[in-house]
């Protein structure tokens, strides 16, 4: 792989791709005798021009080579590199479409029309319906990218999750709420007591039994009894 003056800002290979067309077999050969697929992604050669070329032909198939594709890595896809380049088995993606109409030969053929290496880009082309294909990209190109993804990409670490036990409280109204260990005395206590540990614990402890309330200082209202 050679350098060029504009890898000093976006690195970027010269690839060509190459298509081949084979014959369908059993059941789907029903519907269509052949069907094209995705080869090779080979480096870039000038020799290879940018026109498709027949490269092979028999019976049963065609390999036609593409030159003149450019890969680029962005930085702010560096992500997208990282998934690729962690996977079993890294690779190149190229989307391709079917000519409308035949320009090289007989019969329309496929043509590639962008490579990537970036698991980014080939996912949002699939979402557009697009044709998208792989093949193993080379080890070379694996330490080239490697080297882009350790200059631009930083791994963020997984975030544990909190334990269901540290959520805080709430209440019925979405308030914080506590929790309190002092032991809640029953009847029996002084009248103080009870109305200083609220209303919850009962009228006949907090506030007095009957109809009347506790006044401060211990003072009954008429009616009431002070316990």
């Amino acid at each position: 792989m050679t350098s060029t003056p504009s890898e000093t800002t976006r690195p970027s290979l010269d690839v060509a791709v190459i298509m081949q067309r084979v014959a369908n077999t059993g059941v789907p050969a029903r519907w269509q005798p052949w069907r094209w697929e995705l080869a090779e992604v080979v480096m870039n050669q000038e020799s290879f021009g940018t026109k498709p070329r027949l490269l092979y032909k028999n019976e049963s198939t065609q390999r036609w080579l593409h030159g003149g594709l450019k890969v680029e890595l962005f930085k702010d896809d560096a992500e997208g590199y990282y998934l690729n380049a962690t996977t079993d088995v890294p690779s190149w993606f190229v989307l391709w479409r079917m000519e409308d109409e035949p320009s090289v030969a007989d019969e329309p053929i496929a043509i590639p029309m962008i490579a990537t290496l970036s698991y980014y880009d080939a996912g949002r082309w699939l979402d557009a319906q697009e044709t998208v294909e792989q093949v193993p990209a080379p080890t070379e190109v694996l330490a080239w990218l490697s080297a882009f993804i350790d200059a631009h990409y930083v791994v963020e670490p997984k975030k544990r999750k909190r334990p269901d036990s540290f959520k805080s409280l709430t209440d019925r109204f979405g308030n914080p709420a506590s929790i309190s260990t002092e032991k809640k005395w029953g009847g029996g206590g002084a009248a103080g007591q009870g109305a200083g540990q609220g209303t919850g614990q009962g009228t006949g402890q907090g506030t007095g039994q009957g109809k009347g309330g506790q006044k401060p200082g211990g003072q009954t209202d008429q009616g009431g009894q002070h316990v």
